[in-house]
Formats: structure tokens, sequence, C-alpha cells
């Protein structure tokens, strides 16, 4: 299995002595490594708060062309500029010319959602934009319904998906539902590049895990993952660890 439209990314340097990326493990690692490479069709950056998984995510999306706030590359709305230069940093290894893509990010839906609301109010367009997302305005669901609404309406196969933390829109069982809809996605020919703390999501069969902690980037499999061991412990035994982390040492 191989990446059907990304390979990877080069960092090329020239970030300023002052950025505050520099700071970054994924940028120490960058400036050793040099560039990352994908393997999958999925791949997930995992790791700790702080790493830079979403920092390089967004900067891989803003590189190929998307709107750092998020939708497709038609979207150009802006309503806080606040995603980072690195961007004009790195390299995108292309593979292919996709013939849809979506860069989803949970913290930024609701402006998505506002400007597919505006856009159809200020044209007349036909049909309304928001036919392709599920006819009802993604206001008048739940965070979740409309984060899945993107993907089941508005992700047509065939197509570069870069997805940031869906786990904060989704619960446990819609996660469930997004690894299918995934799944689909890729046997019409997509990719999907997606950051997570989900170990529910980086579950996802053949997916390549790509771990970032501050001793670098590393390929990891699924039960070596931090989230997994962590989850794991604490299910097994919730009583002892919660024990333990509320400072009652008679475990």
């Amino acid at each position: 299995m191989s990446a059907k439209y990304i390979g990877g990314i080069l960092f090329e340097g020239g970030l300023d002595k002052g950025s505050y990326l520099n700071n970054l493990p994924v940028i120490k690692h960058l400036k050793q490594a040099e560039s990352i490479k994908f393997s999958a069709d999925v791949t997930f950056f995992v790791g700790e708060n702080g790493t830079g998984k979403s920092t390089l995510l967004e900067a891989i999306a803003v590189a190929y062309g998307f709107n750092a706030e998020g939708g497709s590359k038609n979207f150009t709305f802006s309503t806080h500029a606040t995603h980072s230069e690195l961007h004009e940093h790195i390299l995108v290894a292309k593979r292919g010319y996709p013939k849809d893509g979506f860069f989803l990010r949970a913290e930024s839906l609701y402006n998505v959602a506002t400007n597919i609301d505006d856009m159809d109010k200020e044209a007349s367009f036909d049909p309304f934009v928001i036919d392709s997302y599920g006819g009802v305005s993604l206001h008048n669901q739940s965070h979740g319904e409309s984060f899945l609404s993107i993907v089941q309406n508005r992700f047509f196969g065939n197509g570069l998906y870069i997805l940031d933390e869906p786990e904060a829109a989704l619960s446990p069982m819609k996660l469930l539902t997004l690894m299918a809809e995934i799944n689909e996605l890729v046997k019409n020919g997509s990719q999907f590049i997606i950051a997570t703390h989900s170990p529910i999501l980086m579950a996802f069969p053949g997916a390549e895990i790509l771990e970032f902690s501050a001793d670098g980037i590393k390929n990891v499999s699924y039960k070596d993952t931090q989230h997994y061991r962590i989850t794991k412990s604490f299910l097994e035994n919730p009583e002892k660890m919660l024990k333990f982390l509320l400072n009652d040492i008679d475990i």
C-alpha cells in the first residue's frame, strides 16, 4: 500500500530564529531528518499535546491549497488568521491529482458552517451549497452530527482528506461510523491524513501511525502507542489508576 496523493513533506528551512515553531519537537525533528514520508492511504499523527501534530497537519493542508480554517479549496473565508507560517517552509510531495479534497477541523467547524450559510444567503446558487452537505444547515445539527454530515455527504471519493482531531466532535460510536466511512472512501481511491488522540480511530486496519514526541517522529504499531497502552491500563483497572492519580497510595 502507498499514499495516493501526498507521499510526504520536505522541510526547506528558513524559519526566523525567534519563531515559536523552533521550540516544537516536530520542527526539531524536521531540521534533523528533513523529510517525513507517508506510506499508506491512511496516516495518523499521534502524540502528546504540544508536540506539533496539528501545526504540521495545518501546514500540509495550507501548503496543498486548502483554507486554514477548513473546507475545500474553494473556501477562502478567514475568521481570524491564527495559522503559523510553517506552510511557507515545507514542500509537499504530490503523487497524483485528487478529484476531491477537504480539510476538516473539529475546532473550526462552526466557522465552516457559518460560511456555507452565508454563501447560500448572498448568492443565487442552484443547487444551494448546503445541498452538498446533506441539505440541512450544519448549525441546525449537533457538533458531531454536522461533522459526520460533511464526511457522509460532501466527501465524494477519489479525494485527499485531512482531518484534525475528529474525536473532539464524535462519540465512540460515531468514531466507529467514521471508520466505516473512511474505509469506503479509501476503497474509492482516497487518502487520509489525520491528527488524533483516539485509540479507537487509530486502530484502522493498515494505517500508518506516526508518533510525535520530544525524541522525534517514529513509525509505531497500534499497540505500541502511548494512547493504546494508557487506555488499556485504565480500562483494565480503573479503580487502581484512580487511587494512584488521586494520591491515595494504598493500592
